[in-house]
């Protein structure tokens, strides 16, 4: 095993958060993400994009839940941006640290403003390498993916700020300040399209916030969000009160019981979301403060 791999590795032991197979491959995908991040710090992408979303909250600030795919932003509107460029130096620097992957563009189905790639490599054979040979068993055709998501064309009104990361080796990423990371949360929740199940890792993301985090929500890069989905009339004000009246329709969609299904899974402690309900929420929506 790589040095600085056995070392990030480690801390997941220490922690107590290989309990499991599910551990492990939590352990797993995480240090693939973040060697990721370092792939792209040397190819100096966050000179023109920000990172943000769940992945961006765990790895900078500590939300305690897992987090599956890497969510990025350009920093200004380019429609000819290609992550294709990017993804030999992506599968470069992760095998360098011994794990075996592919880096594949995903090919676009339909016009969208969100440029997309994968990681993929074979669970087992990756689990291997970090050592996690008690939990090496399963479907030897299993594949660990990691979805990154580029929007190339941002809505404006965000600031960023550099957060340093130490693991493998010192290095910085460019990241979307609180109060905008909290804007595209709550952008999320109102306003992501459901499938099969409402993602209650949004949901879960926003008690994070409101309460444990005590943030302030963005109005100005929300409303952009908003203009730009057409979700919100660009001549109108956008107010706390618009915001809390939103999110309580929207809570009154939601099928909460459904949410805790989606978020169990990327949680350790399964009781954090024992209190769920409308009334809960509505309760977290009016702990929300705005700047």
């Amino acid at each position: 095993m790589n040095d600085a791999v056995r070392t990030m590795f480690e801390k997941y032991r220490e922690r107590g958060q290989l309990e499991s197979r599910t551990g492990y491959l939590n352990a797993l995908r995480e240090i693939i993400q973040e060697l990721a991040l370092l792939g792209l710090w040397r190819m100096k992408f966050f000179e023109r994009a920000a990172f943000y979303g769940g992945t961006a909250l765990r790895i900078a600030h500590g939300l305690d839940r897992y987090s599956e795919d890497l969510d990025f932003s350009l920093l200004k509107p380019d429609h000819k941006f290609d992550l294709l460029r990017y993804c030999d130096g992506l599968a470069a620097e992760i095998e360098s640290h011994g794990f075996i992957v592919k880096v594949e563009k995903r090919k676009k189905t339909k016009a969208t403003s969100v440029d997309s790639a994968f990681i993929k490599g074979n669970t087992i054979e990756n689990l291997l390498s970090i050592g996690a040979v008690d939990a090496g068993s399963g479907n030897r055709n299993e594949t660990i993916k990691i979805k990154l998501d580029v929007d190339v064309d941002p809505p404006g009104g965000f600031e960023t700020e550099a957060v340093q990361l130490f693991s493998p080796i010192p290095f910085s990423v460019n990241i979307y300040k609180p109060c905008d990371l909290f804007a595209g949360k709550i952008s999320a929740v109102l306003f992501r399209a459901w499938k099969h199940r409402v993602k209650g890792r949004d949901w879960y993301d926003l008690v994070w916030f409101a309460g444990t985090r005590d943030w302030a929500v963005n109005l100005d890069h929300l409303k952009k969000r908003m203009v730009q989905t057409g979700a919100w009339p660009r001549d109108k004000k956008l107010t706390r009160d618009d915001l809390v009246k939103l999110l309580e329709k929207r809570i009154d969609e939601v099928d909460f019981e459904d949410a805790k299904k989606d978020v169990l899974p990327f949680l350790r402690d399964k009781l954090a979301v024992k209190a769920w309900s409308k009334e809960f929420f509505r309760s977290v929506a009016g702990k929300i403060k705005t700047v």
